[in-house]
């Protein structure tokens, strides 16, 4: 109704807030994609990009909302230059090392890369991280996983915010609202991953500058970081097993 009533003609995103009795609020109409809309490409199987190139060029859409069907559960994360241990401030600088989790269920939409120049310029979101799975707790499951592994050394991230968030009971039961990091949310209680620190990466070089010889921040990284073929090969498995129960 809102979109007639301004004569409005093309995509759009509706945005709402529900209440504990489900109540749905009107917030805004944004006139693009949401940032969120790889979660709805995983549970719908649809590709809302083409699709609103589709309305663009004046066609019409390829099938109608009755068609659209959910399968299974998807959480989006945002990774952002930001401190978390300093009120999400914004973090600026080069990324030094980058080691992107790997497997079934993970979805990256992003574009930075190493000795990528993080700028003051600029909104500090870099990349997202989409999980799916068959409901809520596998994609919980396989996200605690993928923060295991998710590494940038650097800058600041808000990684370390997203592993606290992924431990706390109340969010794996969804039981959490609005007001949930404001009265949670404790910074001494991040944890920091101790296997990329960037103190560690640096002395590292140096060490390997001193001696002649060379690192292979690749292979160092494969060896005893990222997830190896047959746990790759297991999670593979998994979900095939889970699809086909």
């Amino acid at each position: 109704q809102a979109a007639r009533a301004v004569d409005y003609v093309g995509a759009g995103t509706v945005e709402c807030i529900v209440d504990a009795a489900r109540n749905f609020y009107f917030l805004e109409m944004n006139t693009r994609l949401q940032v969120e809309h790889p979660v709805t490409e995983l549970v719908t199987g649809l590709d809302l990009v083409e699709m609103q190139l589709q309305v663009a060029a004046g066609e019409r859409l390829p099938l109608t909302q009755e068609q659209v069907s959910r399968r299974g559960w998807a959480m989006e994360f945002r990774i952002y230059a930001e401190d978390p241990e300093r009120g999400f401030l914004p973090s600026t600088g080069k990324i030094q090392r980058l080691r992107l989790p790997a497997g079934p269920g993970l979805r990256h939409d992003s574009g930075i890369y190493e000795k990528y120049e993080v700028p003051v310029y600029y909104d500090p979101l870099l990349s997202k991280l989409v999980v799916y799975g068959a409901d809520r707790t596998d994609v919980i499951r396989r996200a605690r996983q993928a923060f295991q592994e998710y590494a940038i050394a650097g800058i600041k991230t808000n990684i370390p915010f997203h592993q606290w968030l992924l431990g706390q009971e109340a969010f794996a039961a969804g039981d959490c609202d609005t007001h949930f990091i404001d009265e949670r949310f404790d910074p001494t209680e991040i944890r920091h991953d101790p296997r990329v620190p960037d103190v560690a990466v640096l002395a590292a070089v140096l060490a390997a500058h001193l001696h002649g010889r060379r690192l292979n921040f690749d292979q160092a990284a494969a060896s005893d970081c990222l997830p190896s073929r047959w746990r790759q090969t297991a999670r593979r498995e998994a979900v095939m097993r889970r699809s086909q129960s």
